[in-house]
């Protein structure tokens, strides 16, 4: 079993769908991620938050033992996103963004992080993901995410941290958006021609299309949920259950194991959307995990 470091935000969220409303919710990638993760593997967490970030919440990421060595408290407010979802969900409508610290966050690693084996750059600007890169001595698997914002404004830059890393989750618009293409299938093929081993477009109800340069696609559908109440952090949350699956073989995964890695953070995704934030992820054991899992693979057998 190896470590996983995660650098991201950590944030706080004000939700609104229609099933109801949440004011500053415990969010941020780094939050989702590691909660799924740490599920699997060891966790380390790198990011800032402000000072009003609520003792409980931190509590919240150390009963995991979730490392928060890397973990920066500024003077100021935390990160906070204010948005709503309509209609099918699938895409979120920003109505507020406050940086606050995190607008100047600075990520260095403590020592014991430089050796971590694992990586995910979770959805930061491109130039913080190479830094962070910068001081990791030797990974084994490097993942990284992004977002629209960096794609229209900082794409040169994100192409050097793609040409970097092993595998790239990003959603079905985004991929499109990066490479020009009309579909997700011609999308994977684009971005992996951009540096990464393998891709992993989320598509939300649909569930993902995973593409490997030298083994080709492998398309499965989402966990079916009855009733999602917020679509917030589902991404993250499969970073995390993919990244937690693949840390906790201890080697450098191979195809078959990133394709387990996918099936585990669909299934992971599928518990973050039934409750607002990070209350359903936070609650979630590694049993319950199994049970979905054998629940899942029952669906899609033919």
């Amino acid at each position: 079993m190896s470590d996983i470091l995660v650098v991201g935000s950590l944030a706080y969220d004000s939700i609104q769908t229609p099933t109801g409303k949440v004011d500053k919710t415990l969010g941020g990638s780094a939050n989702y991620f590691s909660l799924a993760a740490s599920l699997f593997a060891p966790v380390r967490v790198v990011g800032v938050v402000g000072e009003d970030y609520r003792s409980e919440d931190k509590a919240l990421l150390q009963k995991r033992k979730i490392d928060l060595e890397g973990l920066q408290v500024q003077k100021g407010k935390t990160f906070h996103w204010a948005g709503s979802y309509e209609g099918d969900m699938n895409e979120a409508i920003t109505h507020a963004t406050e940086l606050n610290v995190f607008e100047h966050f600075n990520p260095e690693l403590p020592v014991k992080y430089r050796s971590s084996e694992f990586v995910f750059l979770a959805n930061i600007a491109p130039e913080l993901q190479t830094q962070v890169l910068s001081q990791v001595e030797k990974p084994v698997f490097v993942g990284m995410d992004t977002m629209n914002f960096w794609i229209q404004s900082r794409v040169e830059a994100l192409k050097k941290v793609l040409a970097k890393v092993d595998v790239v989750l990003i959603n079905e618009k985004e991929s499109m958006q990066l490479t020009g293409s009309s579909n997700a299938i011609s999308a994977a093929k684009k971005v992996c021609e951009l540096g990464p081993d393998y891709v992993v477009i989320k598509r939300g109800e649909y569930g993902f299309v995973l593409f490997s340069r030298s083994e080709g696609f492998f398309i499965w559908p989402a966990y079916p949920v009855e009733k999602v109440v917020d679509p917030t952090g589902a991404g993250d949350t499969f970073a995390g259950g993919f990244f937690g699956y693949l840390a906790s073989l201890g080697r450098k995964p191979n195809w078959t194991d990133v394709k387990a890695a996918c099936v585990r953070g669909t299934v992971l995704a599928s518990f973050t959307i039934q409750e607002f934030g990070v209350a359903a992820i936070a609650r979630t054991t590694p049993e319950d995990v199994e049970t979905q899992m054998v629940i899942y693979h029952k669906l899609v057998q033919i």
